[in-house]
């Protein structure tokens, strides 16, 4: 039997409105709520021992920053290394492919990305259609065989945000 890959897939945290100040979508950052209260989720997240390998994040802005963030928060500060798949439009089958690769070396994988895309991965590591809705900031917990990364998983727990935060407390 193949060893279980643990990953985490994460929308990421509250980002500046489109519109004429962030022209180019891919530039807009995390607002100072948005900060804040992901800062907050990773506590509760830290709270509950959760400990990453490393953390794969989109190119844009607001996910690199999120990565961050989740990075900064948890023991061990796992390295995040940026994938463009996991960019809007990024394509499933991009997104198995960097995570067997990761699978070599690291069993606790994050994936912070945006929605519906990360979504419908979630829907498709679980042997489902259709897409599963993140609210930004949101975190779930999927488990994989190491040998078939692209599933069916597990799902282990999928936590909305306001809990994040509450376990912090």
């Amino acid at each position: 039997m193949a060893a279980i890959l643990e990953l985490y897939l994460v929308r990421h945290a509250i980002a500046a409105e489109r519109g004429p100040a962030f022209l180019d979508d891919r530039l807009r950052p995390l607002t100072p709520e948005g900060t804040r209260r992901f800062k907050e989720a990773v506590r509760g997240l830290a709270a509950l021992g959760l400990e990453l390998d490393i953390v794969l994040t989109s190119p844009l802005t607001r996910a690199e920053e999120t990565a961050g963030l989740l990075a900064a928060g948890l023991q061990g500060r796992p390295p995040v290394e940026t994938v463009a798949a996991l960019a809007p439009g990024g394509r499933f089958a991009a997104v198995v492919e960097a995570v067997g690769r990761q699978s070599r070396r690291h069993r606790r994988i994050a994936l912070v990305g945006h929605e519906p895309g990360l979504g419908e991965h979630a829907a498709r590591w679980l042997g489902a259609r259709g897409q599963i809705e993140f609210r930004k900031g949101a975190i779930c917990a999927i488990e994989v065989e190491g040998a078939t990364p692209a599933g069916p998983g597990t799902l282990r727990w999928f936590l909305p945000p306001r809990v994040l935060r509450r376990l912090s407390r």
